[in-house]
């Protein structure tokens, strides 16, 4: 009887072992997910595509690296169909539809940083981000339009995406767009 209760012990000893060696296995594996997750994956696993460059619509060019700096020139969406969205926040536009808008903008500006950068995980960090809402008057939620592409810059870049950022309400914009955004971006140094 007693080398049963020893052998019964053993086992139940080795289930406890096994399972705590799972859980801490699982733990480790979910910890270290988002460290191991590229952009791209992450744009992936949200199911965006990154659209085609926009081509600049004036006399200036879409990215200017300075440094470890790039600063992206503003982008206004566009929709499906290639042609500039429209319209006043306020007005035409719910506060819902121009975060949308802004979350368009921000996807664009990803795809402009990819195309100046090559690969989206030598970013270092979001640095700044500067979106124009052209709404009402009357208008004052423009920080939540802008969230559509915060939110956006953190769910691809993680703590990278965090930012400095300003969100200010414009009677109008290019093309009579809702929204304009431009971004700054730190690279990590390249390595020779």
């Amino acid at each position: 009887m007693s080398g049963e209760f020893v052998r019964r012990e053993q086992i139940i000893f080795m289930k406890t072992f096994l399972r705590l060696g799972l859980i801490t296995l699982c733990s480790f594996v979910v910890l270290n997910a988002a460290d191991a997750t590229t952009p791209e994956q992450k744009l992936a696993a949200l199911g965006l595509k990154l659209p085609s460059v926009p081509a600049a619509i004036a006399n200036y060019v879409p990215a200017v690296r300075s440094g470890n700096l790039v600063f992206l020139a503003g982008q206004i969406a566009r929709g499906p169909d290639g042609k500039f969205l429209a319209g006043k926040v306020g007005r035409q536009l719910s506060e819902a539809q121009g975060a949308d808008v802004a979350r368009t903008c921000a996807l664009q500006l990803i795809a402009v940083l990819q195309a100046e950068v090559g690969d989206l995980a030598r970013v270092k960090r979001i640095v700044k981000v500067t979106g124009f809402v052209n709404c009402t008057d009357e208008f004052t939620a423009q920080p939540k339009v802008i969230n559509g592409a915060s939110d956006l810059f953190v769910a691809v870049f993680g703590e990278k995406g965090r930012h400095a950022r300003a969100a200010v309400g414009v009677s109008s914009l290019p093309a009579g767009a809702p929204v304009e955004i431009e971004l700054v971006a730190e690279l990590e140094p390249a390595t020779p």
